[in-house]
């Protein structure tokens, strides 16, 4: 069996092949329909102007589904793991919960809230969605730590953690370089003063949000060892 198709590895799989396609889909036709420069545009540039606006805000707001589902499925694995054998306290699960639900919330303001329609509201839903799963992605680092050997293997444990800090370097450089940025707008010229925050601040920026990518494929083998069970109760006469 692929193993995608164990437990409740579908939903990880499900969030990464997802927002993958939506990144890419909303690039490609923002591309070809001239409206953004092929070169490094920011991710919401790709989801600014139609057709590609729709395409961007239906993705991205499933997307943002699909990481609260799998950060609360991760919370109650995580959860039960420490019952059985206690290697953190619960706070510290339950604070990257919150985090990690904000910062989805970030992004359904990213899907909803075009960059040029009301920019203040944009950046702030971004600003949420990066710094929150940036922090996130660290946390659930260090309890996979916390939690080796006998729940996660010492490899997975760096992977998660490079991929950390990896973040964790780019998202300071990307609000940095945004907030001196004077003016938005879609097209860049090289020889504008601004260009080249803009350019650094794009290559974080995808830099980040692929990072966050690769960091919930990590969480594909977690998730095999966890199955969904729905139960029903009917009270009273029929």
């Amino acid at each position: 069996m692929l193993c995608f198709l164990r437990g409740m590895a579908f939903v990880p799989f499900l969030l990464v092949t997802w927002s993958s396609a939506a990144f890419i889909i909303s690039y490609v036709v923002a591309v070809l329909s001239g409206h953004v420069n092929p070169f490094l545009p920011y991710i919401s540039d790709t989801g600014t102007t139609p057709p590609e606006s729709g395409i961007f805000g239906f993705m991205i707001n499933f997307s943002a589904f699909l990481g609260a589902a799998t950060m609360y499925t991760r919370y109650k694995i995580v959860e039960k793991q420490n019952q059985t054998c206690y290697f953190s306290t619960p706070v510290f699960n339950l604070v990257s919960l919150v985090l990690g639900l904000v910062g989805c919330f970030g992004m359904g303001i990213v899907a909803n809230f075009q960059e040029l329609a009301v920019p203040v509201v944009h950046d702030g839903g971004a600003l949420l969605a990066f710094v929150c799963g940036v922090v996130y992605t660290l946390l659930q680092s260090i309890i996979s730590y916390k939690s080796c050997p006998q729940w996660n293997s010492l490899s997975t444990c760096h992977i998660r953690m490079a991929i950390s800090a990896v973040s964790c370097a780019a998202v300071v450089p990307m609000i940095v370089c945004a907030s001196l940025i004077s003016i938005t707008k879609l097209e860049w010229n090289p020889k504008e003063k601004d260009y080249i925050y803009h350019v650094v601040s794009a290559i974080c920026e995808w830099t980040v949000a692929f990072g966050f990518i690769f960091y919930f494929l990590t969480f594909i083998q977690d998730f095999q060892s966890v199955t969904l069970r729905i139960s029903t109760e009917i009270n009273g006469d029929i």
